[in-house]
């Protein structure tokens, strides 16, 4: 369900239940002559339309400008860069409300900078503000000392549960380390990058136009397949399967 076509009796209802609220992060940023701006953003949103289909999720709108940053091109070449910090007051924000809302299970997907394990300045901008949030917020309900009360006893035995406050917020990636691996890589506007979007939006790649890329990262693009691009969607949907409950 796309929580922008959801009416409030909706909405209440999939809060009440407890069923995942997912936030696309994404960014807006040159990926060389063959592929769309949007990549980093329409993989996951792209994911998500399939991963409806076979499980019952809220997908928030996307958050399309963040922190790309200008290592691989400058914004004469199309990159839209927000400051980490900056970044971090605006979806401070947004998660603010959600949580005071009642929303309390929240998935945060990006797929920007995350090889490996995706410790990059916008996930822990997500992340920062994630906590933060749920701390002020866990105060503000609770008071000082609420982790020390008895009613919390059980803390450590649920930390990784959805019975830890703290848990309601998840910043994920939208292919975990281990999943990179069994993808084969992963890489920037080359090979993978390429593959996973062509499966995805077909039109948002143009195969022709691979051969004009002179930046070595994109040059690998020449190897990329839709083939290969449906298995990394595969395996992407099976990770998020796993984790999202």
């Amino acid at each position: 369900m796309k929580m922008i076509d959801m009416f409030y009796e909706e909405l209440m209802d999939a809060k009440k239940r407890k069923v995942p609220l997912i936030i696309p992060i994404g960014t807006v940023e040159y990926h060389a002559y063959h592929v769309s701006n949007g990549c980093d953003t329409m993989v996951v949103t792209g994911v998500l339309e399939r991963l409806e289909k076979t499980k019952e999720i809220v997908v928030a709108p996307p958050i399309w400008y963040g922190v790309s940053s200008y290592a691989v091109a400058g914004p004469e070449k199309g990159t839209v860069h927000v400051s980490a910090d900056a970044y971090e007051i605006y979806i401070t924000e947004i998660f603010r409300s959600l949580i005071e809302g009642g929303w309390t299970n929240i998935y945060c997907i990006f797929f920007h900078q995350s090889e490996g394990n995706g410790l990059m300045p916008m996930t822990l901008a997500c992340m920062k503000a994630a906590k933060k949030v749920l701390m002020e917020y866990l105060e503000k309900t609770k008071g000082y000392g609420w982790g020390g009360s008895n009613a919390m006893k059980n803390y450590y035995k649920n930390r990784e549960t959805a019975e830890n406050p703290l848990t309601y917020i998840k910043v994920i990636q939208l292919l975990d380390e281990e999943s990179q691996k069994r993808v084969g890589g992963f890489d920037h506007a080359g090979k993978y990058e390429t593959s996973f979007l062509s499966a995805l939006y077909p039109k948002a790649v143009d195969f022709s136009k691979t051969k004009s890329n002179i930046e070595w990262f994109a040059i690998p693009s020449q190897e990329a397949s839709v083939e290969l691009g449906e298995k990394m969607v595969s395996i992407s949907l099976e990770y998020l399967d796993k984790v999202i409950v």
